[in-house]
């Protein structure tokens, strides 16, 4: 643990936590995980240090802890009332880092599988819940945003002593199933956020169908080298899944040709803006584990790809193709230079049927734990029918459904969304 500092309102302090790789052999090899320390720098810090704790559990898998400059949104209504740790879960951020670079120190591409098969939701909760204990913390209360909300329904199985309370948004899983229904219901949602984006900028749909007929036609290439493919430009549906980025995607395809003397060529603005839509490097993880986060029993064995081969309409062959989302394919590990190295060990995770069970059924209907779930009911990334089956299947769990915000709601008002689900948890 480092002395506190103070950034722009905010009281700061990191702490460092060595965790098993595998908890069932507690004995065996470690990990180093890294979490920050959030309280309000209004508050003296000997009466912040009575203050109970609030872990919050980023949305990936793969994601790091959320790097704030400033006490604002969810965060500022948080540290009303609790210390917030936000931490990096293991393989992301300051933690033991998984990627490119560090897994070929594992071994082969089946040692590396099985090391990355401990960085589940089963396995982050472990390391939660030994955290916890290491801050000598009172059962504590546990935000969970997207897949920091599927982690939670995994606390509530497994270790529901060490929690006071939940929230979570946009993060109720499907307990059980194949990832294959996930898909199918995220696609025909997307499909429908689609036409709702070009219902409002239509000279939109046309420029997409021009931008995959040039990709197709001319060689294109991203700052970082590689060569950009119709099926890569479509991961910009990405965009899609926010409140007020949706329409940031408008700004950015209106920079995307310029007029050279070879004739229409792609904008660097426009290649530049597009890398981060494009790549995993700073969360590979996310590539790797994405479809392992739904499996129980069973392998993945491509899932969203299969399901793809059912939705014609988001093929780059299509007429007028449709934007993806979230969905992964095999194709990333051919195209993506971060991800080009993890190829064999992603196919080897796709295959992988040894998944223990993510969630306990019998304990979560038995739940004591007061829940409360926002779920936005157009989500692209969540779907509605699916979150709300889960929430029928846990007891004590209060729902919020909305209309008003997407998958990002907590970006575009974190405070009141923060302070309702708090409230729910706290009524009679």
């Amino acid at each position: 643990m480092s002395d506190s500092y103070t950034v722009r309102g905010m009281r700061l302090r990191d702490h460092w936590f060595s965790v098993p790789l595998n908890h069932a052999e507690p004995a065996g090899e470690k990990l180093r995980l890294y979490a920050r320390e959030i309280s309000s720098a209004a508050v003296g810090e000997s009466e912040a240090a009575q203050l109970p704790w609030l872990l919050y559990l980023q949305g990936g898998p793969g994601g790091r802890g959320n790097r704030p400059t400033s006490l604002s949104g969810w965060l500022k209504e948080a540290v009303k009332s609790f210390r917030v740790l936000m931490l990096d879960q293991r393989g992301t951020g300051l933690s033991t880092p998984a990627n490119r670079q560090t897994l070929p120190s594992r071994g082969d591409a089946a040692a590396q599988a099985d090391y990355l098969s401990h960085f589940r939701a089963d396995a982050i909760v472990a390391d939660a819940e030994r955290i916890r204990l290491e801050l000598g913390s009172a059962p504590w209360t546990v935000y969970g945003q997207s897949f920091g909300g599927f982690c939670a329904l995994t606390y509530l199985s497994f270790a529901p002593h060490g929690l006071r309370e939940v929230l979570i948004t946009g993060g109720l899983a499907p307990l059980s199933g194949e990832p294959e229904r996930v898909y199918r219901a995220t696609f025909a949602a997307l499909e429908a956020r689609n036409h709702e984006y070009f219902s409002w900028y239509p000279q939109d749909a046309d420029l997409l169908q021009r931008l995959v007929r040039h990709l197709e036609a001319v060689p294109e290439h991203l700052p970082s080298g590689e060569r950009l493919t119709p099926e890569r430009l479509q991961m910009i549906g990405s965009y899609l899944g926010g409140n007020m980025r949706i329409h940031a995607l408008h700004y950015l395809l209106e920079d995307a040709f310029v007029c050279t003397p070879a004739g229409d060529r792609l904008s660097d603005g426009f290649l530049a803006q597009l890398t981060d839509s494009v790549s995993r490097a700073t969360n590979p993880l996310y590539a790797v584990l994405h479809e392992a986060i739904y499996c129980q029993g069973r392998a993945s064995d491509w899932a969203a790809w299969r399901v793809l081969g059912e939705q014609k309409q988001f093929l780059p062959t299509a007429e007028q193709p449709l934007l993806t989302g979230e969905m992964v394919y095999p194709w990333y590990f051919e195209q993506d230079p971060s991800l080009i190295p993890l190829r064999e060990v992603a196919e080897l995770l796709a295959r992988r049927t040894e998944w223990p069970a993510l969630y306990d059924l019998e304990q979560l209907a038995r739940n004591t734990v007061p829940v409360a779930a926002a779920v936005y009911r157009d989500d692209i990334y969540v779907d509605r029918e699916l979150s709300l089956e889960t929430a029928a299947a846990v007891a004590k769990l209060k729902v919020w459904e909305t209309a008003e915000f997407h998958h990002d709601g907590i970006a575009q008002d974190g405070e009141g969304i923060f302070a309702r689900l708090l409230a729910l948890t706290r009524e009679p």
